[in-house]
């Protein structure tokens, strides 16, 4: 059997562009490489780690010369936590590249001419501006590079003297490089890749060789066993590898009080030895968090465990409940599957309000524990303005909303139509929306639960009315093709597509554009120093 071949090290490559997910792109013999990480201007030593007939994929090994673009980023989680990645890029240069992602989709991607381009609306805010977040419990803590340094030196110092005693917090620093081994899936290639990277950047951990250095502490809280606090984590995933988590004491995407609400549930669990979840083994107690903050200054949270132990979920709720009385809402979830989602999952409402309230422009929205609402609250004002204007509604339309979540997009435009109609497969979501409706005196919208492209369909038509315009802003994989069909059967004079994935907007558009326009679009940031991008697109039916 032959060696596998060698890829090779590429000096001096140029980043000229960044393409889909984010991904730097440089040329290299007419070939397309992809390094993430990089941004336009960076000169780089790439290893290559896949090589196809038409692009390669690589990671960078030192950054010869910087981009006159790169900035410091302000976070110390930067290059470990997969949240920010764009954190090293101005936010007018990152606006830019957004922009231009929507455009190179729709016209390149997708084969299709625009009219009018709107310029991208950038984010007031660029910092705190989500208003929820999931934090993970696991058992495998990522380890940066200091900590991993640290562990070594305390290692070589026990090593060097029977005599020599280490404290408890010098112990467990040792323990959590012994007990955690790092996956290298993130950097691909040898440990080198990561020497030239933020100094917060992880590298591949070695398993220490030679005995322990002491026994296990008892544990009193469920699932006893073996159980030492260096090894947990409360915070993110790292990208790319399912077990381990960044343990993480500050994020600067949301307002307070969400750090401090983690970090005392973290000094809580730990105090209890209560048994943070294990992905690999798939046992543990404490599961996710999450935690939403509204507009209005509400605040709910959502604890995820497994079904046993419920005194020390109890207890722990009610410790979260006396300790945050700003809490409005407070919930858990039993979670015994082998994935997070809830979505299938039924909450258990345990104090204070059974919802938080969003407002918008008059309106107002009650959001339930497993209730869709746009990330970024303020933005999503600007983003439904656009869509807005993009109906022109002129109050005799029969307007369709699909995937309506919690009827926030049908709600605002029902004044001016004679009726919407809001379709949404999860239940939970629908009973919101029809509660919303109610609350806002809105008596023109009516929702319906269950799978859009079963339901959207000629049958609903003749029942409901055919649309004039449809309003549609689907998940991130885009719609079915049953229902691009039914609207192309449909009739609708307008069509008003919101996304947040420009390529399968672009995939879902081409197949419209056989009975449909793209007459403007409009790009909005709803997610500063990522990637992502929401775009809004106005279809009108050809002459």
């Amino acid at each position: 059997m032959g060696r596998k071949k060698q890829l090779p090290i590429l000096r001096g490559v140029r980043i000229e562009d960044i393409g889909s997910e984010g991904n730097a792109i440089a040329k290299i013999d007419e070939m397309v490489l992809f390094v993430p990480g990089m941004i336009p201007g960076d000169i780089v030593d790439v290893r290559v780690t896949k090589k196809k007939k038409r692009y390669m994929e690589g990671v960078a090994l030192a950054v010869v010369s910087p981009s006159p673009d790169r900035i410091k980023p302000p976070c110390r989680h930067f290059g470990v936590c997969g949240g920010c990645r764009w954190q090293h890029l101005p936010y007018d240069r990152q606006l830019f590249y957004k922009a231009k992602q929507v455009t190179d989709n729709l016209t390149r991607i997708g084969h299709l001419s625009i009219g009018q381009v709107d310029p991208i609306v950038g984010s007031e805010k660029i910092y705190g501006y989500r208003n929820k977040l999931e934090f993970t419990f696991s058992e495998r803590r990522w380890l940066t590079r200091e900590e991993l340094e640290t562990a070594e030196s305390l290692k070589d110092s026990a090593a060097s003297s029977e005599q020599q005693w280490l404290t408890r917090e010098e112990l467990e620093t040792v323990e959590s490089l012994i007990d955690s081994t790092v996956s290298s899936e993130l950097l691909p290639g040898d440990e080198t890749a990561a020497s030239t990277d933020h100094p917060g950047q992880p590298v591949p951990a070695k398993t220490l060789a030679g005995e322990k250095v002491s026994e296990d502490p008892p544990v009193s809280g469920p699932d006893k066993g073996k159980l030492t606090h260096g090894t947990l984590a409360l915070g993110f995933h790292i990208p790319g590898i399912f077990d381990k988590v960044l343990d993480i004491n500050e994020c600067l995407l949301m307002s307070e009080p969400a750090d401090t609400i983690r970090n005392e549930v973290r000094r809580y669990a730990l105090e209890r030895n209560l048994q943070f979840y294990d992905f690999r083994e798939h046992r543990g107690f404490l599961r996710t968090m999450f935690v939403r903050i509204t507009t209005t200054g509400e605040v709910m949270v959502v604890l995820v465990t497994t079904d046993s132990h419920s005194r020390e979920r109890e207890l722990l709720l009610e410790h979260i409940a006396g300790r945050f009385p700003e809490i409005t809402s407070l919930w858990y979830v039993i979670n015994t599957k082998k994935n997070d989602s809830i979505s299938d999952l039924t909450p258990i409402h345990f104090r204070g309000s059974e919802f938080i309230t969003e407002q918008m422009e008059g309106l107002r929205f009650r959001i339930g524990p497993k209730s869709f609402y746009q990330t970024n609250s303020r933005q999503a004002e600007k983003l439904y303005g656009i869509v807005k204007d993009f109906a022109r509604l002129r109050g005799n339309e029969v307007v369709y909303d699909l995937y309506t979540g919690t009827g926030t997009i049908a709600c605002y435009l029902a004044s001016g139509a004679v009726k919407v109609t809001g379709i949404e497969y999860i239940e939970e979501a629908v009973s919101d929306a029809r509660l919303n409706a109610r609350d806002n005196n809105i008596a023109n919208a009516e929702f319906i639960a269950g799978d859009i492209k079963d339901i959207f369909n000629d049958a609903l038509f003749i029942e409901r009315g055919r649309p004039d315009v449809i309003i549609t802003d689907p998940p991130r994989a885009g719609m079915h093709s049953d229902v691009t069909h039914a609207m192309l059967r449909s009739g609708a004079e307008r069509i008003v597509y919101v996304s947040c994935n420009p390529a399968t907007q672009a995939r879902d558009i081409e197949v419209l554009s056989s009975s449909y326009d793209v007459v403007r679009i409009a790009p909005v940031d709803m997610f500063p120093h990522t990637f992502h991008v929401e775009n809004v697109a106005l279809l009108k039916k050809k002459k």
